[in-house]
């Protein structure tokens, strides 16, 4: 996957820790730089094409892109089926 989109990201303008939360308060901080980004789409899409497991990335959390995989499974096989 083409990665030139991250030069664009906000997450360029701020600490990276801060994309790598310990709590709940530290995600909804990181969730909305993502929400102003303008790659957070493509940001998304890298960390579930890549089983990226930790962190904020496209303004979804770990348990948010894990949701999103498993209905992806879910639809697909259901779609096969």
């Amino acid at each position: 996957m083409n990665t030139e989109w991250m030069a664009r990201g906000k997450c360029q303008e701020v600490a990276p820790d801060i994309f790598f939360p310990s709590d709940g308060m530290g995600v909804l901080v990181a969730q909305k730089i993502c929400a102003e980004c303008p790659v957070s789409a493509a940001c998304l899409e890298y960390a579930l094409e890549n089983h990226i497991d930790h962190g904020v990335w496209g303004g979804c959390s770990e348990r948010e892109r894990r949701r999103i995989l498993r209905r992806r499974r879910v639809s697909q096989s259901v779609s096969v089926g």
